[in-house]
């Protein structure tokens, strides 16, 4: 039953460098099922039914039974009707005929209508999503099944010649910004490709860090044919046909989305902000080592605060750490910082500590907190350091960096004790509830936990040399 054929729809009109770009070949079958499933065919009721309830039209024919249904009904196809449940009134059911026989579906309202996970505006917008899901999984269960068993989406080759255009662009001269050479898509008919594409070209960028990211696939209603970037293949429905990644773009059906593999490149026009924005996805998007404020808020301090009293420890005004956290949201890499600026160190040290606070996975992830807080407990010390060595190796690859690069900048402040008076223990207390939260929201569980935060960052800064 399976059948293929091109497509027009592939979603994209690619012209200038890009005219040379052949897409995938879209499977059309399961488009085709869609077009001939049933349409709707609402039963109005003839009279004025006492009590309808205000979001339900004509098609509602009171307290009626099954039989009187399915008789209203008539036997055609796609007809339907809604009515109030004889042995629970108040309750309601949607009577739809297909497949020569008529189904009856619990429906409820709550602002929108629905009988499952899908929400309406209109009752006339249930039907024609569910005559066209029923159609379709009837007609082409087996093929559904199958649909992952041969994906487009490791089949690269199509994009060849594409690719190398994009990577060229990726990478331009050294001196150029790297968040100037992936903005630049912006201004160009790149940005009309598919996700798919562009993460082919992303995958071959040898300036490109390889950190291994999962997509951030949400449920996404489609306005338009659409097909899945994983198998090619149509993605049907009236709405919430797919997922889409909201870091990368990439759009394929939910069942498929299981087997994408773990390789999200994220689109720097798709992330807002900096604050607040997953640390590997910020990475991959600005196609850097470490998150940018880390790198830009380090190099001021190392410029001209290594000797200031109480660095990290005294704090900045609250106003103007604020001022710096929305100059790199606004600006990124292109935020000013300077000392012309903000002449007081503490407020850039504030930005750094806030950072790494508002991370929604904290730079120590919630997987390998107990595992860090239970090395801190063991009392021989050789063991300890050991066991926090292996503990580091399970942190994912970009909160491995970002944390490597900032123990090797806070041993610095370490050496510069006799002007700062900061050591590794005061350190210590100051960035172990900075760079390490537990999973579960418990103030107990913080304090209690407090003095392992303290010793974990502790060792991590006099062994950095060691341990990284």
């Amino acid at each position: 039953m399976a059948a293929s054929s091109n497509s027009s729809l592939s979603g994209s009109s690619v012209s200038s460098d890009a005219e040379e770009y052949q897409p995938p070949i879209w499977k059309s079958y399961l488009y085709q099922l869609q077009q001939e499933a049933p349409r709707p065919k609402r039963i109005i009721c003839p009279g004025e039914v006492e009590n309808r309830p205000k979001y339900y039209g004509r098609e509602f024919h009171g307290i009626i039974s099954r039989e009187q249904a399915d008789e209203l009904l008539g036997g055609v196809e796609g007809a339907y009707i809604l009515r109030e449940s004889q042995r629970q009134p108040g309750c309601y059911t949607l009577a739809l005929r297909f497949g020569n026989q008529t189904l009856n579906y619990r429906l409820f309202y709550d602002g929108k209508h629905f009988v499952g996970e899908k929400r309406f505006e209109s009752i006339h917008d249930l039907v024609t999503d569910g005559l066209i899901t029923l159609y379709i999984e009837t007609k082409a269960s087996e093929y559904i099944s199958k649909m992952t068993t041969n994906p487009i989406y490791e089949h690269i080759g199509y994009a060849t010649l594409l690719r190398e255009k994009v990577s060229r662009r990726l990478s331009r001269s050294k001196n150029e910004s790297r968040k100037a050479s992936v903005t630049n898509e912006e201004h160009t008919s790149v940005e009309k490709i598919s996700s798919l594409v562009r993460r082919a070209a992303l995958t071959h960028n040898d300036n490109h860090y390889n950190y291994e990211k999962m997509h951030n696939f949400k449920v996404h209603t489609f306005r338009g044919p659409h097909w899945c970037e994983y198998c090619a293949n149509f993605m049907w429905g009236l709405i919430a046909q797919g997922v889409r990644c909201s870091d990368c773009g990439l759009n394929v059906h939910k069942q498929c989305s299981k087997y994408v593999p773990n390789d999200c490149q994220p689109d720097l026009k798709r992330i807002k902000k900096v604050y607040c924005c997953d640390l590997t996805t910020l990475v991959k998007a600005h196609n850097s080592q470490r998150p940018m404020v880390v790198d830009i808020c380090i190099r001021e301090i190392e410029a001209r605060g290594l000797k200031s009293e109480g660095l990290y420890r005294v704090s900045g005004f609250t106003e103007h750490i604020e001022d710096v956290k929305m100059a790199f949201d606004r600006d990124g890499e292109k935020a000013d910082i300077s000392a012309n600026i903000y002449p007081d160190i503490n407020i850039i040290t504030g930005a750094l500590k806030l950072y790494f606070r508002d991370l929604p996975i904290p730079v120590i992830t919630y997987d390998t907190y107990s595992k860090f807080i239970d090395a801190a407990k063991i009392p021989n010390a050789d063991e300890r350091l050991e066991a926090v060595h292996e503990v580091l190796m399970l942190l994912p690859p970009a909160h491995y960096e970002t944390l490597r690069y900032l123990m090797i900048h806070l041993k610095k402040v370490t050496m510069n004790e006799k002007d700062n008076l900061m050591n590794a223990e005061n350190l210590g207390i100051v960035f172990g509830p900075t760079l390490m939260r537990p999973p579960e929201d418990s103030t107990l569980t913080t304090l209690h936990d407090m003095r392992y935060q303290k010793l974990i960052v502790q060792i991590l800064i006099e062994n950095e040399d060691v341990l990284f």
